[in-house]
Parts: C-alpha cells; sequence; structure tokens
C-alpha cells in the first residue's frame, strides 16, 4: 500500500513538474529570439532607407524628355536672350540638388544659344556677301573711291575717336580765352601721324592730313552759318564750330583711308 502511494507520489510529482522545465526551455527559447529580431528589424529599417528614391523631397524637372528646348525651358521661339537667361535662372532656383533635371535644363539652355551664335554669324557672312555684291555692282567712279578706304578693327577706331572727342572738349574749354589754333595743330600732327602708319610715306600722309583739314574747315564754314543762332552757345565763335568740323574730317582720313 505504502509503496503503492509512493510510486503514485512520484509519478505525480515527476507528472507535475514536467511542464514547469518545458515551460522554462521554451520562455528561455524565445527571450533568446527576441534580440535577433529586433536586429532583423533594424536591418530591414536601413535596407528601406538606402531603397529611397533620389533626392528625398527635391522636386523634380517635369519636362527632361521633352526635345524642344524652347519647351523645356518654357519659352517663346521669339524671346530675346534675356528671357531665356531668367527662364533657365528660375529653374535651377526650383530644381536646385536635382543632378538629372539640372543637367536637362542647361542642355537646353545651351542649344539655344549655340543656335542664337550660328543665326548671328550667318546673318554677318550674308551682310557681307550683300555688301561685297552691292560694290560689285557699282559704278567704276565708286568703286574707285572705295578702293581708297579701308575698315580697321574697333579698337583703332575707338582709340581715335577718343582722341579727337577730347581734342573738341578741350577746344570747347579753351574757348572764352582763345582760338582753338593749338588744338587744330596737334589733331593735325596725330592725323599725319597715323597717315604715315598706314602709308608708310610721310610726304602722301601730310598730303591727305592737309586735304582733310582743307575740306574740313571749308564744309564748316559753309554748314555752320545755316545753324540758328539760339542754338549756338554765346562763347561759341565760328572759328570754333569750323575746327569742330575739321576734327571729324581728321579722324575719318586717319581712320578709313588707306
Amino acid at each position: 500500500m505504502s509503496s503503492s502511494l509512493l510510486l503514485s507520489g512520484s509519478t505525480v510529482s515527476s507528472s507535475f513538474n514536467a511542464p514547469s522545465k518545458l515551460s522554462l526551455v521554451r520562455n528561455s527559447n524565445k527571450t533568446s529570439l527576441l534580440p535577433f529580431r529586433n536586429v532583423s528589424r533594424s536591418f530591414k529599417s536601413v535596407k528601406c532607407s538606402v531603397d529611397s528614391s533620389y533626392g528625398g523631397n527635391v522636386p523634380t524637372f517635369p519636362r527632361t524628355r521633352v526635345w524642344d528646348p524652347y519647351k523645356r525651358l518654357g519659352v517663346s521661339p521669339y524671346a530675346s536672350e534675356e528671357e531665356i537667361w531668367a527662364s533657365r535662372n528660375f529653374l535651377l532656383q526650383q530644381y536646385a540638388g536635382h543632378e538629372r533635371s539640372e543637367e536637362s535644363i542647361e542642355g537646353a539652355f545651351e542649344k539655344l544659344l549655340m543656335s542664337s551664335f550660328i543665326r548671328r554669324k550667318k546673318s554677318k557672312i550674308n551682310l557681307k556677301t550683300r555688301l561685297k555684291k552691292k560694290v560689285e555692282e557699282s559704278p567704276p567712279w565708286l568703286k574707285a573711291l572705295l578702293d581708297f578706304v579701308e575698315m580697321p578693327p574697333m579698337d583703332t577706331i575707338f582709340r581715335r575717336l577718343f582722341l579727337f572727342a577730347f581734342m573738341g572738349g578741350w577746344s570747347i574749354m579753351n574757348s572764352a580765352e582763345g582760338g582753338p589754333a593749338f588744338q587744330v595743330a596737334v589733331s593735325l600732327a596725330a592725323c599725319v601721324y597715323f597717315l604715315n602708319e598706314k602709308t608708310k610715306s610721310l610726304g602722301r600722309a601730310f598730303l591727305i592730313g592737309i586735304g582733310a583739314l582743307a575740306a574740313g574747315w571749308f564744309c564748316g564754314s559753309i554748314i555752320i552759318p545755316m545753324i540758328p543762332t539760339f542754338l549756338i552757345q554765346p562763347t561759341w565763335t565760328l572759328e570754333l564750330l569750323t575746327s569742330l568740323v575739321a576734327y571729324v574730317f581728321l579722324f575719318l582720313s586717319c581712320t578709313f583711308l588707306k
């Protein structure tokens, strides 16, 4: 009887204690798996952040696939260069930070600049050919006259224009003190010097300079009296105004004559 009770007690105790050991094992397995689940979740979150779209919240230029550069920049085909520059700057500010959008905007802008350059170049070439054709169709006396004329570089034109304009201003400032004889002599010497550089002949340069001065003085003495007196300052004499016309002739002769 006692032995049966002992056996039954052992079996009862063993059957009672077994579930607690299993629960402990299961709980331990669950607790050991928790860190790995957290790690996997963290890896998933990192993967999502890497796979996010380029630029984050930066807006994308919607006309990157538009072939026409005018439509891509949003300007008309008759837009000026100022309007094209303004549209380009505005779009670059609006879509700054998105590389493809900036490249698309800059590409359209460069195409428009290149087409504008080619158009201006063609217009210049057409103008030269038309002028050349006009010269070829002109009368013989006009061809002979044009043979004595040349077109110097623009910097040469501006330097000589500044010199004779300075002489004219100097003559006007000293009009109350005396005549412009000294300024006229300096202008004639400068004209002869410039002509001698081109012709390599001092005699020819001197003759052309004297002829330009005489022609300017003669035309000035005819034109100046025709000007109404209320348009002329009281201190401006006939000699001063005639010398201003002579400066113009000296400038034209030493700049455009061969």
